[in-house]
């Protein structure tokens, strides 16, 4: 099953992200991702991550957000997890 994890940066998280950005995607490449990157804001700014990951259920896909380096440094003001089913672009 696929899940989006979506995930907005917090306000005041400076430099964070591109101090953190190695070790998460070193993390990412031990999973099934079908897609993911930065959102950017209206200045072309990084501003939360979004990423598409096969999980074999809700549980497994929550264990991958938490463990992302990005969540444990404390990047994310939000994260919501969502199932999908993949129809265009598969």
């Amino acid at each position: 099953m696929y899940f989006v994890i979506h995930a907005i940066d917090r306000s005041d998280a400076g430099t964070l992200r591109g101090r953190t950005r190695p070790a998460h995607l070193d993390y990412l490449g031990g999973f099934d991702i079908l897609f993911g990157g930065p959102m950017l804001d209206d200045d072309g700014a990084m501003c939360g991550s979004l990423i598409v990951v096969q999980a074999e259920d809700r549980a497994a896909a929550e264990a991958f957000a938490a463990g992302d380096p990005y969540a444990l440094a404390g990047l994310f003001e939000a994260v919501t997890i969502t199932a999908m089913k993949p129809v265009l672009g598969v």
